[in-house]
């Protein structure tokens, strides 16, 4: 177990060598896979999957669909770093802890990130089975992973937040969505504490402050994607409408089942991406 006054740094170094006893492997692109989606990374050619508890300081999600491997290899013939599952804040975990996965994949050498997550529906453009380009992020965890003595390797002590979605990486992911056949929305993405799902009245506070998607992950990933310098592309499964705008009471199960019956697409969305990458 890594010393708990260990930096950040110090920490990935240590998870670093744990992953270099399996491959030499330089992802160009990191993964970061939701609810749902931790099967894409089984499709990887040439894959190397490590679990999580075989790699200093990566801790293990008890939440169901979150997996536990950090899986390198190449997709659609690109090198990439795939997180088949997170951990989360409401697991009780530290926000460093909540995006040392991410930091690793990007010590490893990646430069781009896409993050994707599982999402309630809040704007009225939104309906439920809908994929989301986050455009911008609302951070309401309370937490930011910056708290504390800034590691200049890392990256700046403050960071601008002004573009933390790539703009020329939507593009492509609205390109390559078109030339399936099937549109995607834009939006923005509210991140909250957890582990409850939010209630009417903080979903309409939440419609108010700009949000049109709201979900427990993500917020922490990109903000330490961008202290590192990586891009970013977010993108939302909507799973259900949120509280107070649909009939259904909301349970794990449910998001789950409307991820997995969206899998086809949006695995066919990340493989569009990845090839615009080349």
């Amino acid at each position: 177990m890594t010393a708990p006054e260990a930096s950040q740094l110090d920490r990935l170094k240590l998870a670093a060598e744990d992953v270099r006893k399996h491959t030499d492997r330089v992802p160009k692109v990191a993964l970061v896979l939701g609810s749902g989606l931790g099967a894409y990374a089984d499709s990887v050619e040439e894959k190397v999957s490590i679990p999580y508890t075989e790699i200093r300081g990566m801790s293990m999600s008890k939440v169901e669909g979150h997996a536990g491997n950090l899986v390198l290899g190449t997709a659609e013939g690109v090198s990439v770093a795939a997180m088949q599952g997170r951990v989360h804040l409401y697991e009780g975990h530290p926000a460093e802890d909540v995006v040392f996965g991410l930091r690793l994949m990007l010590h490893l050498g990646a430069k781009t990130v896409i993050i994707t997550n599982a999402a309630g529906g809040i704007g009225d453009h939104l309906e439920v089975g809908d994929l989301m380009l986050i455009e911008d992020q609302l951070n309401l965890t309370g937490r930011n992973p910056l708290v504390g003595v800034n590691e200049d390797a890392l990256g700046p002590r403050f960071v601008d937040m002004t573009t933390p979605f790539d703009e020329e990486l939507r593009g492509l992911a609205e390109e390559g969505a078109k030339a399936l056949g099937f549109g995607v929305k834009r939006g923005v993405y509210a991140g909250l504490l957890g582990p409850t799902y939010e209630t009417p009245a903080e979903i309409r506070m939440l419609k108010t402050l700009g949000g049109d998607a709201v979900g427990m992950s993500t917020v922490l990933e990109v903000v330490a994607a961008r202290h590192m310098g990586a891009r970013v592309l977010g993108i939302s499964c909507i799973t259900n409408k949120a509280a107070g705008l649909g009939h259904e009471t909301l349970d794990h199960e449910e998001v789950q089942e409307v991820a997995k019956q969206v899998r086809e697409r949006f695995v066919s969305l990340l493989g569009a991406v990845l090839r615009r990458l080349l």
